[in-house]
Parts: C-alpha cells; structure tokens; sequence
C-alpha cells in the first residue's frame, strides 16, 4: 500500500521541482552555487599562496611581497611558458622575472642598496633600509640621503608596453610603490596627480617628453628623480632608466626587500579617470593585488586561455584585472598598446585569442566597424552591424571567424549586449561591477543581458553587500527616524553602498559607498541603474541618463547617445540634453525622433534640448565625458553644433536660434 501511494508522489516530484524552479530566486539556484563553490576554492588557493609566502626564506625571492613571489612560482611552474605577445614579440615568464629582476636592481642602487654574499650563501643587503626596517640609512655620493628609499612611491607615465610591466613588477620586488600616472595629463592635473601621491621619482616615455616641457620647471621645483624609459635626446636632469637596468644582473632578488609589513599596506596608487575635477588618488593594498590574482579564476579563465588586453595599463581594469589576473592563473595575454576597432578581430585571429577584456564603450565601437566579408576585403555598412536572416551567413562571415568563447569587463550597455551577440556570437558576456578602490565586486556570471551581477544570498556569505535607499534630492542615503539607511524593495534604484557610510544598520557599523545607483530585479540580478552625479530631479521627478540614451539608442537613425542635465535660468532643478551622433548615410529625422520620445519617455524624462555632434568625447577608458557638455550648456551663441530645443506646444522639436534662447532667459517660454 505504501508503494502505491509513494509511487505517484514520485511521478508528481519532477512537475514539482520544475515548478519551484519557476520562482525567480531558485531558478538560478545551480548556477549560483557552482559560482560559490569556484569562489571558495579561488580564496583558499589565494589564502594558501600567502602562507606558502610567510613561510618561505626571506632571503629567496618567494619571501617577498605578492606580485614578486607570484612571478617567482610561476618561473619555478613554468618558465617557457608564454606571458606576454606585445607587436609580434613573445616574452616567457622567465624572461619577465630576468627583466624585472634588472630594473629592481636599479632602483637598488639609487635606494644605496648593494648586493653581498653572506656567509649562507645568499644575498645580504649593505647601507639601505629593507621593507621592514632593517639595516642603517644609505647615504648616496656626497654624503645626501638617497633620492629613495623603502616604501618611496615613483610615478609612471607611460603607455601599454611590456617596459610598464618591467618598471612596475621591478618596483615591486626593490620595496617601492608605483603610481600609474593617466597618460594624457599634463600641467596642472599631472602636478596634482605627483603631489597627491607623494612622488619621489618620475620616468616617463620618451615620446611623451616633447609635451612635458611647459612642465619641466614645476617637476623639478617638486625636487624629483627623473627618468626616462628610453634612449634620448632627453631633456637637462633625465636620464635613461632602461640603460641603467640593462647593465644589472637578471639573478633572483631576496624577498625581505619587498615583503611588506601588512598585507593592508599601500602597494602602488591608481587615479580615477577624471570624468569630474582632477584625479583621484585610489590606495591599492597588497591584499587588494592578491585578490586580483583571483580574478580570471572566478570568471572562468584557463592557463591555457589567450587573454587580448587593449585597454590602459594605468587603469584597474587594464593592470590588476587583466594583468595581475592573468599572473594568477598563469596565461598568456596579448598586449596592444592602442585599441584599434578595425583591428581589434584581425589581431583575435592572429593570436588564436579565446578572452578579451572590456571596459565602457569598447565593444560599441567594435559593433559599429563596418562588417568584412572575407576573402573579398569589402566593407559593408548594415546599420551597425545588426544582421539577419540570408545576410548573417554571408556578409558578417568575417565577424563571426574567431576563436573567442569569453568577454569580460564591465561598463557594457544592455542594447549593445544584444547587438554584439548577434554580430560576433556565440560567445559568452560576463559583466562585472567593482570600483578601483571599492572592496565589492559583483559578477554576472549568469550572462543575463544588461545586469551587472547577482544578489545571491551564497555570494553574500564571502562577499557581503547591501543596497539602500538614496534621495536624489539631498545626494544622501535616506534614513529613518533612528538614523539609520533604509533598504528598499526589490525593483527600486538603490544606493550601492562616496565613500564611506557610518550607522548604516545598526550604530557604529561602517560601509564603504560606491556611490552608484542599482536596482534588483524579481529575479535577483543587479542592473546599474545610474551614478548618483549623473541622476537629476526634473519637475519635481528623478531622471537617470543611462535609461534615457537606452530609448534613445533604439533608433536607427543614431550611432552614439549621449544624455546629461544642464541647468536653466528660472526653472528648478536640471533639464535632459542629449548630444547624438548619427549614423553614416543617415539624416536626423526630427518628427520621428520626437514621436519615439513621446511614446517610450514620461514628459518628465523627455529631453528638452538635443546637440548634434560628428562624434562624442570619452575619457582614455572609454567612459563618457559629461561634465564638460553640461558645461556648455545650449546657447546657440557658444555651441558652434546644431541644436535643437523641445516646443512642447508645437509637440516637436525645433531649432533653438537665438531668439529663442533669449525668451527662454527671459522667461517668457518654459520648457
């Protein structure tokens, strides 16, 4: 009796399990542990790295800090392995420790540090202070302290090649810091940039030093070493730092002179792009490289994978993702100096590549190349890229001749997503969500088109996050009757917890800020909704630019959409303006554009002006520049581009002359 009543209880479990994983959170369920279980098995081979670390020889090279016994074990694992293809050039993992090895040891020098054998038959450290302290004082010629000296941060600003990585892993392994200086400032946002972090030395490019001569009289009243990474002429006071390690010995360096005292201590320094006021200096701890190593392995990658970094050395994304990534699992990434969107597929190709990395527009520009149909060298404008039925197999045949399974970065569109998976698919997106000097990280390793992670609650056990409330009005996390933060439902723009927040839940608790606004869905994924300095109140309402240029973006008619609020006299709050670029061999088709608006956006949401543009700025890490639009404002009379203002009586758009710029300062037109 009792098999005859289990037995159609065992028909009804399988419609029942298919039932339950309908609701939203379940379905994923799998999907999520099996993220969770690779994430635990990433932080225990990272845990274990740094305890093989402590226990290793201070005077060997695996005693010293992460980036220098990383290489080391990976030179002792596999040294004929490929690390680096940079032009053609391929370099081992052995020839980078050999490189390294020699520009450590010529930032020894200057730090007064000579190289005896003991009587172990190491290597013993003579007149210079190591990491922790030990030793006496170096005094260089003349008697004057040493220009460095343990812990002495030296600037870098030079571009993508393999001498940023032999600088930067050298001034790891000789116990200094490296800041990664933006390649493009100059003047005032460079100095900042040198005085913020506190620069004792500066080597820079040889290419660059014709635009850094209106500076060369404030770099040496900051009383800097100064270098250059290359043959000269080089200006009076630069001498050439490639020259000087070539001379050096390419032998292992002790550990002890760059074994930090904590973990937490200050590795090397980023500076944030810049998108509003000067640079920021970001902090990079040892512990913050360590857990980069972890990266690719949380995302999938292989040591047998080709990784295609085109993005900038100096930014998080370009040096501790994807290089300090790569060293974790030890594969091999293809370097290009410049991101070139006509060559970007060809080089894939060239170098068997299976992972690229992304940050922002990149992969717009890539679904905005003109196809290639191979074998005949003809371009073919289909509208960005977006092809169907006979066509996909004929004339995106090129697009799709590649070998690359995984794209990972973060910043990627939700429309784009789409249009790149059609185009250059099947190949998996992986999104991701982090700040440089944030200590969350969220990934979509799902592939939900649009999201940036998910709000699982067995990621939150190792990596604890919260989302709350945030008032747009204030710029402040809203909060309750106790003084603490409110979270919100699921569904709602939300506060991903600048900087740091204090009695979030419960007094005395403290949360870091991202300062980005983000909605949870039913079904727990994490969308960005927008950064909180670009959300403005219009009438009385909340606008995100980001859904904006996502309804605009829909028409044909235009390649890039760019969306922000300007400030007009006599109205409260700021107005929508979206400077467009169209697509080659299209016109702007006002009545169209102004009936999609009308449908899709509220009237609060509309934009009132519209900028026509050849092309839209981005900063060097392809991120939008939207401050210095909302700078400009609309006045016909300094915006030398066609604008265009929203008659809402006339229920179109129509051209803002100056006469209608003036009646609206006299108020004598609201919009």
């Amino acid at each position: 009796m009792a098999a005859l009543i289990s037995l159609p209880l065992l028909l009804l479990l399988p419609l029942f399990v298919l039932r339950l994983l309908r609701w939203s959170r379940l379905r994923w369920l799998m999907a999520d542990l099996a993220f969770t279980v690779r994430a635990l098995r990433c932080k225990r081979a990272l845990q274990a790295r740094v305890a093989a670390a402590a226990a290793a020889d201070p005077r060997g090279p695996e005693g010293g800090c992460s980036l220098a016994w990383r290489l080391s074990q990976l030179v002792r694992e596999c040294p004929g392995r490929t690390f680096l293809i940079h032009r053609g050039r391929h370099y081992s993992y052995a020839q980078a420790e050999h490189e390294s090895n020699r520009v450590a040891r010529a930032f020894l020098r200057v730090r007064g540090w000579e190289e005896v054998p003991n009587l172990a038959g190491g290597a013993a450290e003579k007149g210079a202070k190591d990491s922790s302290g030990a030793g006496a004082t170096g005094r260089s010629e003349g008697g004057k302290p040493p220009p460095l000296e343990s812990g002495s941060v030296v600037a870098l600003l030079l571009p993508a090649t393999p001498e940023f990585l032999w600088l930067w892993f050298g001034l790891a392994k000789a116990g200094l810091q490296a800041a990664f200086v933006p390649t493009a400032l100059r003047r005032g946002p460079l100095l900042h940039c040198l005085r913020s972090c506190g620069a004792r030395a500066l080597v820079v490019a040889p290419e660059f030093l014709e635009s850094l001569g209106p500076d060369l009289p404030d770099l040496e009243d900051l009383n800097l070493k100064l270098w250059a990474a290359g043959p000269g002429p080089h200006p009076e006071g630069f001498s050439d730092l490639l020259a000087e390690a070539a001379a050096q010995e390419g032998g292992p360096l002790p550990g002890y002179l760059s074994a930090p005292k904590s973990i937490l201590d200050t590795c090397l320094y980023i500076f944030t792009s810049g998108t509003t006021g000067l640079p920021k200096a970001a902090r990079i701890s040892h512990m913050k490289v360590l857990q980069c190593q972890g990266f690719y392995q949380l995302c999938g990658v292989h040591p047998d994978d080709v990784i295609y970094l085109t993005l900038p050395l100096y930014h998080m994304s370009g040096s501790l993702l994807g290089i300090v990534g790569c060293l974790g699992i030890g594969a091999t990434v293809v370097l290009k100096t410049k991101f070139s969107a006509s060559q970007f597929w060809e080089d894939c190709r060239e170098h068997g590549v299976t992972v690229f990395q992304y940050i922002g527009e990149l992969c717009r520009y890539l679904v905005n190349q003109p196809p290639v149909l191979r074998g005949i060298g003809e371009h073919w404008d289909l509208g960005g890229g977006i092809l169907s039925g006979s066509l996909l197999g004929t004339r995106s045949e090129g697009d799709r001749n590649h070998r690359v399974r995984l794209a990972v970065g973060s910043g990627l569109r939700p429309d784009i997503w789409t249009r790149f998976l059609q185009r250059f698919g099947p190949l998996q997106i992986l999104e991701t969500y982090g700040l440089t000097e944030g200590n969350v990280a969220t990934f979509n390793y799902i592939g939900y088109p649009g999201a940036v992670g998910r709000a699982s609650w067995l990621y939150k056990l190792f990596s604890p996050f919260s989302l709350i409330r945030y008032d747009v009005a204030t710029g402040e996390p809203v909060r309750d009757a106790w003084g603490l933060c409110v979270p919100v439902p699921t569904g709602s723009p939300k506060l991903a917890r600048g900087k740091l927040l204090h009695n979030v839940f419960r007094p005395g608790d403290v949360f870091f800020n991202t300062g980005d606004l983000l909605v949870c869905d039913a079904q727990g994924f994490l969308h960005f909704h927008d950064r909180t300095g670009d959300t403005f109140r219009w009438k009385g309402e909340n606008v995100a630019t980001t859904e904006v240029a996502k309804v605009l973006g829909t028409l044909d008619m235009l390649q890039d959409v760019n969306v922000y609020g300007v400030t007009v006299p006599g109205h409260e709050g700021r107005a929508g303006m979206a400077a467009v670029v169209l697509r080659p061999h299209h016109t702007l088709d006002l009545d169209r554009f102004y009936a999609h608006v009308a449908e899709i956006l509220p009237p609060y949401a509309q934009p009132r002006f519209l900028r026509i543009q050849e092309s839209l700025d981005t900063t060097e890490t392809f991120k939008q520049q939207k401050v210095r639009l909302a700078k400009e404002g609309f006045n016909p009379s300094t915006v030398h581009v066609p604008l265009f203002v929203l008659d809402q009586t006339a229920g179109a758009y129509v051209s803002l002359t100056p006469a209608w710029y003036d009646a609206l300062l006299a108020g004598q037109i609201r919009i």
